[in-house]
């Protein structure tokens, strides 16, 4: 196992959303541990060895939109393990905009085993009930990312 590698974990992180916004079932279930878990923006719970099942009809029947994020903050939890906290939005194909209505926060737990895996994937929904200024303040925090991209 190795010391806590911030840059690795984001990596991971960047791969796992790449994969995803390629619309790669395969490559995005490689990125977990054999025995990791995906939790969806639905609350739906995917063992690693079934996230290609659950996402091969998804990305075949649905346009999914992009991922857009920012790196909150990751920190190590002890040899060898880390979390890391984002913020997403999605951009929805033929898009040049975020969302909001999408817009969630991400946890994600990392473990290196001969190298860096997914143990844990957490896509929650961030609606921030009652404080509009808050949905407001994550898509133009994650726009301005968007635009500079452009």
């Amino acid at each position: 196992m190795s010391q806590f590698d911030e840059s690795a974990v984001r990596a991971l992180h960047a791969d796992l959303l790449d994969a995803w916004n390629r619309r790669d079932a395969h490559a995005f279930a490689a990125i977990f541990a054999p025995d990791g878990l995906m939790v969806g923006f639905d609350g739906s719970q995917v063992p690693a060895g079934q996230i290609v099942d659950h996402l091969t009809p998804i990305f075949a029947d649905h346009p999914t939109a992009a991922y857009v994020t920012k790196v909150r903050r990751v920190r190590p939890l002890g040899p060898g393990t880390a979390l890391l906290f984002a913020i997403a939005g999605m951009v929805p194909p033929g898009q040049t905009r975020l969302n909001p209505a999408v817009n969630a926060v991400q946890s994600l737990v990392a473990q290196d085993d001969d190298g860096w895996r997914v143990v844990l994937f957490q896509n929650t929904p961030a609606q921030h009930h009652g404080r509009p200024d808050l949905v407001e303040q994550h898509t133009a925090e994650l726009q301005q990312i968007l635009d500079a991209r452009a």
